[in-house]
């Protein structure tokens, strides 16, 4: 991660993370992930939901960073948000960290 352009950069989803909002997301997380940096944050705390577009997004963010030596964390996903990710199970893909949050497992 030497090479890193920055060290963190965090793209703050603040709606749902669905339908014709995937795209706007989609372009916002390719640009983080385009300055290169350490880490890329997405945080999902005021996401409400989330679809199988936008899982598909997260996947491809999640390998571009591992490409560039990044790591891509979802920070603060809500029960509803970890659940669609176990579904999908793409749950044991991604780094999550909770902050400010009960690390209760979902419902």
């Amino acid at each position: 991660m030497a090479d890193a352009a920055v060290p963190e950069a965090v793209v703050v989803v603040t709606g749902p993370f669905e339908g014709a909002a995937v795209e706007t997301w989609r372009r916002l997380i390719a640009d983080a992930v385009a300055a290169r940096p350490g880490r890329l944050v997405v945080d999902l705390a005021k996401c409400v939901r989330l679809d199988a577009a936008a899982i598909v997004v997260l996947l491809d963010a999640h390998r571009d960073m591992l490409r560039s030596d990044g790591r891509l964390t979802l920070r603060s996903p809500s029960a509803r948000v970890r659940r669609t990710l176990s579904l999908a199970r793409a749950d044991g893909v991604f780094d999550i960290e909770n902050v400010g949050l009960s690390t209760a497992a979902p419902e």
